[in-house]
């Protein structure tokens, strides 16, 4: 008889798995999930505060070398920090994506903290990066590692992960819808009632530990949002597309810098340009100090003075074209803030610089519009739809956008302009950037799981569990004698021809000798040189599943040799392919 199980944790899942169903201990997990990706995302975002403020009170609130020197000390106790956890940190969201395609939706247990830790003293010191992103891949990781504990599929895995993020944004945001859409757009999770009670469950549970924690608050606060007049259209269509071409703006700067800085090896010489940068471009623009909910505050209430005080250009302001360009340095140079924080070593997420940059210019733009005395905007409107329209741009999520200043705003006042912004940035955005910085480097990867099942499948498979390697390997040189020898004992008809290294120079099948295998006469001055045949074309063992399957249909074979680097490993089949798809397309639809 087997052995009963003596752990508290044994005695319990075989109690769960005799009293409550699959489904319904999903549903349970998902609101623990949530709860303590609440408590974590509330807990960061409170600590970071707490450091901001003790760094603040200690200067005054004119500029200084404070503003330089601060951000640059988060980052270095950063780097102090990873280097105790001496494994890498990750990048928040695009981490927890490459986990699902490529891990089974597995993240190791020091995830469940290293985020958190570093990003408290990243964001805390001033660092231009959000907490969105650690927040996310902290909740997830605790959903991975909770999943693995309880000894749940990699379906339900993910759907638990995909519940932390959910609860992550509805908890920071007090925005429960906006959170279930996020996830399901940056996720590309099925909407099927199997994911969608547990999201739902999950994001509630995230926004009410919010709201008992720190009551029923916003981040943002505005004191009027104006109705929508038809008269204004042209106005929200002109800031759609300029919403796209700043998108494309962020998108580009930030690629280029995060390539620069990972060229570099040394995390001294990061520290040193990105830091020395970031510190410098604080020191002269000191809203772009932290994640910047205050200033975007600042902006939808038109408190100005509050936004450029402190800036070493205040005394210049001296008319509004000249505050307005102030203000369009916030736009251009957020995104190095942002770059140069993360490539210095800081950790933190691009959701809340594109909220910031979205704000920024949304008031501008509405601003200017005002001074030419053609019409009177209000900027307290067209800062929340710029808003939007940096995030369905930068980070291709236009529902989640729409839906999260919605929410926020707590009425429909806005959502038609939200929905004209939106589609026109993640159109045009598109039109010139297809994937979002989220998943640009998996998608050039093959990497990335999208809303097309096929492809999602393809992305799932991993090339090692339909390589097959039972096959009789033989050599040029062999005569047709012994190649019959070969032959007698081998169960398959395909033989892979290899040289002394091991590398494979031809292959041979059956047919290619079977109308003289009997003929002795020709057994020992025929040679295996003379029968072998070119591979119809190799996969190499680093490709991805989907590029596999196009070489299948290009050249028409049924068996692909595999190569790693350059060495023989073994053949892949059409019809192990299909068996393996098969099998994974039952186990992502259960």
């Amino acid at each position: 008889m087997p052995k009963k199980p003596n752990s508290p944790l044994g005695k319990f899942l075989i109690w769960k798995s005799r009293h409550i169903s699959q489904r319904q201990f999903i549903l349970i997990l998902s609101i623990v999930v949530g709860f303590i990706t609440g408590l974590v995302a509330v807990t960061l975002k409170n600590l970071t505060h707490y450091i901001q403020h003790l760094v603040s009170s200690t200067h005054s609130s004119d500029y200084n070398p404070y503003y330089f020197a601060f951000p640059i000390i988060g980052i270095l106790i950063t780097l102090f920090i990873k280097r105790l956890i001496n494994k890498p940190v990750g990048e928040g969201v695009p981490t927890v994506l490459h986990s699902i395609s490529k891990r089974n939706g597995i993240l190791k247990p020091y995830k469940m903290f290293g985020s958190f830790a570093t990003s408290i003293f990243t964001v805390g010191f001033g660092g231009s990066v959000g907490l969105e992103g650690p927040s996310v891949s902290t909740g997830s990781a605790i959903g991975s590692n909770l999943g693995r504990l309880m000894h749940i599929n990699f379906k339900s895995r993910i759907v638990l992960m995909s519940c932390a993020s959910a609860a992550a944004i509805a908890s920071i945001f007090n925005a429960p819808i906006a959170a279930i859409i996020f996830t399901i757009e940056i996720f590309s999770l099925d909407l099927t009632f199997g994911s969608l009670i547990p999201l739902l469950l999950a994001s509630v549970s995230g926004a009410v530990t919010s709201m008992f924690i720190q009551g029923n608050d916003y981040l943002f606060h505005f004191k009027y949002i104006s109705p929508f007049e038809i008269q204004d259209l042209p106005f929200y269509i002109m800031l759609g597309v300029l919403c796209a071409f700043v998108s494309l703006y962020f998108n580009k700067i930030y690629l280029y810098f995060d390539t620069f800085f990972a060229k570099m090896k040394n995390n001294y010489s990061r520290v040193l340009i990105g830091g020395g940068f970031l510190g410098l471009i604080i020191f002269l623009i000191p809203p772009l100090y932290g994640e910047g909910y205050e200033t975007i505050n600042n902006l939808l209430n038109g408190d100005l003075d509050s936004v450029i005080e402190n800036s070493l250009f205040y005394e210049y302001a001296t008319s509004e074209y000249l505050i307005l360009i102030l203000l369009i340095g916030l736009v251009i140079f957020k995104v190095f803030a942002t770059t140069f924080t993360i490539g210095a070593g800081g950790v933190g997420g691009v959701f809340a610089p594109s909220l910031f940059i979205g704000a920024s210019f949304g008031f501008v733009f509405s601003k200017f519009i005002n001074e030419t005395n053609i019409v009177d905007l209000s900027t307290a409107n067209y800062t929340l739809v710029g808003m939007a329209g940096l995030m369905a741009g930068v980070l291709h999520a236009p529902l989640t956008a729409i839906f999260m200043i919605a929410e926020i705003t707590g009425g429909y006042e806005l959502f038609v302009p939200l929905m004209i912004v939106s589609a026109i940035s993640f159109l045009v955005t598109r039109k010139f950037m297809p994937h979002s910085i989220y998943t640009l480097q998996l998608a050039k990867r093959g990497e990335l799981i999208t809303h097309n099942k096929d492809q999602a499948i393809l992305t799932l498979l991993k090339i090692d569990s339909v390589i097959e390697t039972d096959f009789s390997s033989i050599n040029a040189e062999m005569t047709l004698g012994e190649l019959v020898t070969v032959v007698a004992k081998s169960k398959r008809n395909l033989f892979p021809v290899l040289n002394e290294d091991n590398i494979l120079v031809g292959i041979l099948t059956l047919d290619n000798f079977r109308n003289i295998m009997f003929d002795q006469s020709l057994y020992e001055t025929t040679f295996v040189s003379d029968l072998m045949t070119n591979p119809p074309g190799f996969i190499n063992k680093s490709e991805n599943m989907s590029t596999v399957m196009q070489k299948f249909q290009s050249t028409g074979a049924w068996n692909l040799p595999v190569v790693e680097k350059g060495v023989y490993v073994g053949f892949v089949s059409k019809s192990k392919l299909f068996s393996v798809y098969r099998r994974k397309l039952i186990e992502f639809s259960e």
